[in-house]
């Protein structure tokens, strides 16, 4: 098949965002990602705008999707749906993934039910374990279109797209649903802080006031502080600064943006006071840690 490197998919654009994962064809399908690449990129998150399907056929990657932090092990899949901040923390070297993404042009040029539906059952908790039957299905499946895709050129590979983008995100569907039906519903609690890290993903660059979430959310400060504790034992002020640390993080290691210019995109007021923000948490000056970290 043709090979690319990870690199290939990130986009370094002008505006000096977090960097950002397209595809560089309407879909791509493989299982040759090799462990040793995934690590040199841990702890450095990036923006997602292509849909990415993978199931993990034997080994295990541990990473953040959207501020959560999971564990994905042999006979899981995930989904990675456009717009994710995706992190990857750890690989273990028996690894091996299967993959089959849709590239951000290709999904807005062609909408589909099931997909919006996936998405809206998987944008929380996107990892999915998988019975004997379903994982030996995946698996089967995987290698199908491997095959196919190696096999197709250019034109055949988008002529066959419509009718796999539908097929794909149907069996995406029929999992979720069985899944969604076993699953318990989220507390109150819960719910609250899904709608407030859904908030912090949204404005984390420009807001930093709990307060201001809170308004948002139609509650008091203490009280989302207080539920934002319970649920995960953190503050409201560590799951923001933990957005912003892991945006600067990437920006320094992934684009050449300046540090002025971080500061400025991340809307600190002064160069000084980013420098301060950085290193409170993470131990070192931005200059530091893109030098060393």
């Amino acid at each position: 098949m043709t090979r690319y490197n990870y690199t290939d998919m990130v986009e370094h654009n002008q505006e000096k965002d977090m960097p950002k994962i397209d595809l560089p064809e309407d879909w791509l399908a493989g299982t040759d990602i090799d462990p040793a690449l995934l690590n040199l990129y841990t702890d450095f998150p990036v923006r997602l705008k292509c849909e990415m399907f993978i199931y993990c056929q034997s080994g295990e990657v541990e990473a953040s999707v959207n501020l959560n932090r999971f564990c994905v092990h042999q006979d899981e899949a995930v989904l990675l749906v456009p717009g994710t901040i995706f992190q990857i923390h750890k690989v273990s070297n028996e690894l091996k993934i299967y993959f089959l993404g849709f590239s951000s042009g290709y999904i807005k040029s062609n909408p589909s039910q099931h997909m919006i539906d996936a998405c809206y059952m998987l944008s929380e908790s996107p990892v999915i374990s998988l019975h004997k039957e379903a994982s030996d299905l995946l698996r089967d499946f995987f290698g199908l279109l491997i095959r196919l895709y190696e096999f197709l050129d250019e034109q055949g590979r988008k002529a066959a797209a419509n009718n796999l983008f539908a097929d794909v995100h149907l069996v995406i569907h029929q999992i979720c649903s069985d899944r969604n039906s076993q699953h318990r519903s989220l507390t109150k609690n819960e719910q609250l802080f899904r709608s407030f890290t859904r908030l912090v993903m949204r404005h984390y660059s420009q807001i930093r006031q709990v307060v201001w979430y809170a308004e948002q959310l139609r509650v008091s400060h203490a009280y989302l502080c207080s539920v934002v504790k319970e649920v995960t034992g953190s503050t409201c002020t560590d799951v923001i600064s933990s957005m912003v640390i892991m945006d600067a993080k990437s920006r320094l290691k992934l684009t050449d943006a300046s540090v002025q210019e971080i500061s400025d995109a991340l809307n600190f007021a002064n160069i000084s006071f980013f420098g301060k923000y950085f290193k409170r948490y993470v131990g070192m000056s931005p200059l530091e840690y893109r030098i060393k970290g």
